[in-house]
């Protein structure tokens, strides 16, 4: 029997790659990304900012063109279009007539906090057509970074020790940028998006494996 169960296992996580998680994407074939300012459900207003500004760094080195989001962010501005969320429902088709864009970007970002010794970040990713206004990509990543250091050794059990570890601790938690944690939330759940035209690997990666939909991962 544990032969059996092991041997459905293989076959399950063999079939789960690129090709068979994101169809549409290949089907369809995007050239040129349009990343939305992302919508922010936390109290931590910075985070919209800065996570708008690491996202098509990924899209990028995947092989997509990314409109310039300096010139994008003033155009939506311009048009009262900033806000993400009154658009992430509605066609998408305005974003091609505007921008080019053969998809949309959105991110949502449901927690950026501090907690206890690091940085706690719940992002969703959706990349949806502006010709279908399908939902070609869907992913999200629950990361916690951790921000512990380690100054005065393993082995150094003494009340000095602990006080420098915990000063230290905090000095980096203070000198962390938030953004940290978003931008590794970024490279975990674009390192599976299909491959653009711009990259050697385009549409030759159908069969290349692809991690769960739903990321929860601790990194330091």
């Amino acid at each position: 029997m544990a032969t059996v169960a092991t041997l459905l296992l293989t076959s399950c996580a063999s079939t789960r790659t690129r090709g068979s998680l994101y169809p549409n994407f290949y089907t369809e074939n995007p050239v040129t990304l349009l990343v939305m300012p992302p919508i922010n459900n936390t109290t931590n207003v910075e985070a919209k900012d800065l996570l708008y500004t690491s996202i098509s760094y990924p899209l990028v080195e995947a092989g997509y063109y990314v409109v310039s989001p300096h010139l994008a962010l003033e155009m939506l501005k311009a048009e009262s279009a900033y806000d993400a969320e009154l658009f992430i429902d509605k066609d998408a088709a305005v974003f091609a007539r505007v921008f080019g864009a053969d998809a949309v970007v959105f991110s949502q970002i449901d927690k950026w906090e501090k907690v206890g010794i690091g940085i706690k970040t719940k992002i969703r990713y959706i990349v949806k057509s502006t010709k279908t206004n399908e939902v070609l990509f869907d992913r999200t990543c629950d990361l916690f970074l951790d921000l512990e250091t380690e100054v005065s050794g393993k082995d150094d059990k003494s009340f000095l020790g602990v006080l420098l570890d915990a000063a230290a601790t905090v000095v980096n938690t203070a000198l962390t940028d938030h953004i940290v944690a978003a931008r590794k939330c970024n490279k975990f759940v674009f390192s599976d998006i299909p491959r653009g035209k711009y990259s050697p690997d385009h549409m030759n990666d159908m069969d290349a494996a692809a991690s769960e939909k739903d990321i929860k991962v601790t990194v330091k």
